[in-house]
């Protein structure tokens, strides 16, 4: 596993050891299991807060997938107090439209019975309802108040195995973070929800269907897994999201938004005891949940090749995935390592053959854990091939730059400057308090303690060249490799 901020603590702490990295960071967990880790920063006055919620695309329910992305959204709408003209009146509004929308859904489900003027007539009436409460909102209240204040940086995502939530503010600030925050997770509304599931709808369409890399991926995804919910991108199908409610998205807040499944990071100019004080005060008014259902699919073993066409004019993309296991394998750091060895960079084996030798390719790169970690996962090579040059021709010289790795040991000095890139990498990315607020939740969370940072470091020191070889054997293998790639209407899609 190797996340945007590789190895940070190391680099920040420069010769400090484990122990005295230690005596910054204060974590605490209130009773009703919100987790905090706090690190003291004080050479600015500004603290990033990240909030990092146990759940993920992998989480969506069948026929529900894009849920988790879909109450990312609708985070930012505020509260009954934030957001809103008149909420009594505006509750009133939403419980209406609900009320419509099952009038409807009754009818459709009618099938062939269904009386078409009716479904008309309620459509109509869906409309006004939604109307009537969005005229109730006070459009971008969270954000205008984030802003005012001096918050920057607000923003959130949704990933495979988690859904996360950050934004810095002025140390003179701090208590409206932890105001605001605590109350768009113990009261939020879903304000808006049609119109923001229209705003999903679109950013599927201009991510993936638009996208030729957007479609290659998600076909892969789909045939490289047939059972684990991997094989769906966070953004869910398309009709899946064409028919999201409301009502679902709450059942899906209430399941998996208990602050037992919550772990926030806070990093910069903040005094632990206030944040501790301001924690009780404002956090421990969620209610603790019960533990959430874990993901029970289980990916069966893949018995040989697959292969996948994706029908695109645009520029041709090639995409090769073998399955791998996940982020606590033994194998982790080898395998992160033998994915620089082949791409890290200009000095990569793929890059400097395909992309600046034989200029077959204009990129060229690898990602040794895809989509994501927790669970067995795939080791990604894709390759964009050059005007003039086939996908067939860059699949073979690929497969062969493989072959090579697996047949021929990578010399020591190679890895030793994966390790050293890999370092230097980090130092460019250590003045972050929002990267190191954000790593210290992942590690907290994946791993059980954040410390895991710096034996993750010791991890990657152990790595030999006869690593390298051996997990390029054990999991670059025929049997196990997903392929997919696209191809111009007119040439068909056999290969």
């Amino acid at each position: 596993m190797r996340p945007l901020v590789f190895l940070l603590l190391p680099a920040l702490l420069g010769a400090q050891s484990l122990k005295d990295f230690e005596k910054k960071v204060t974590e605490f967990t209130l009773a009703n299991g919100l987790h905090f880790i706090v690190i003291e920063r004080h050479e600015a006055p500004v603290v990033s807060f990240h909030t990092y919620v146990n759940v993920g695309s992998v989480d969506d329910p069948s026929g529900e997938t894009g849920i988790a992305h879909m109450f990312e959204h609708m985070a930012f709408k505020g509260t009954q107090t934030i957001g809103t003209k008149n909420w009594p009146e505006e509750k009133k509004a939403l419980d209406a439209i609900e009320v419509v929308y099952n009038q409807l859904d009754k009818e459709k489900r009618k099938g062939f019975h269904s009386d078409p003027k009716k479904i008309e007539a309620l459509q109509a009436d869906l409309k006004k309802a939604i109307e009537h409460a969005d005229s109730l909102v006070e459009e971008n209240e969270y954000d205008r108040i984030v802003e005012s204040n001096g918050g920057v940086g607000m923003n959130a995502g949704t990933a495979e195995d988690s859904t996360n939530y950050f934004y810095s503010f002025p140390s003179n600030k701090i208590e409206l973070w932890f105001l605001l925050e605590s109350e768009r997770f113990l009261q939020p509304v879903f304000r808006e929800f049609y119109k923001e599931r229209d705003v999903v709808r679109e950013e599927r369409r201009m991510r993936v269907e638009s996208s030729p890399q957007g479609k290659l991926v998600e076909a892969l995804l789909a045939t490289a897994f047939e059972a684990h919910p991997y094989r769906v991108m966070p953004g869910g199908w398309a009709s899946d999201i064409d028919n999201f409610r409301r009502p679902e998205a709450e059942a899906f807040y209430k399941l998996y938004y208990t602050p037992n499944n919550i772990t926030i990071g806070i990093a910069g100019d903040v005094n632990p005891a206030d944040a501790k004080r301001m924690a009780e005060k404002y956090f421990a008014r969620l209610p603790r949940g019960p533990i959430p259902p874990l993901v029970r699919t289980v990916e069966p073993p893949q018995e040989g090749e697959k292969r996948v066409a994706v029908s695109s004019p645009a520029q041709p993309f090639l995409a090769t995935a073998y399955k791998r296991p996940d982020q606590y394998s033994k194998d982790d750091a080898a395998l992160d390592v033998l994915s620089d060895v082949l791409s890290g960079g200009r000095t990569g084996i793929i890059y400097r053959e395909l992309v600046r030798d034989k200029k077959i390719a204009l990129g060229a790169g690898s990602q040794s854990t895809f989509p994501s970690g927790r669970y067995p996962s795939l080791f990604l090579f894709f390759v964009a091939p050059s005007s003039g040059h086939s996908v067939e021709e860059n699949e073979k010289e690929l497969n062969a730059i493989i072959d090579r790795v697996k047949k021929d040991r990578v010399d020591d000095e190679a890895i030793q400057r994966v390790k050293t890139k890999l370092r230097a990498a980090l130092i460019r990315k250590l003045d972050s308090n929002s990267g190191l607020a954000s790593e210290l939740c992942s590690y907290y969370v994946n791993f059980g303690d954040w410390r895991k940072l710096f034996t993750e470091l010791e991890d990657y020191d152990k790595v030999t060249a006869a690593d390298v070889q051996r997990v390029a054997k054990t999991y670059l293998t025929d049997s196990t490799k997903t392929v997919a790639y696209t191809f111009a209407p007119a040439e068909g899609g056999a290969k």
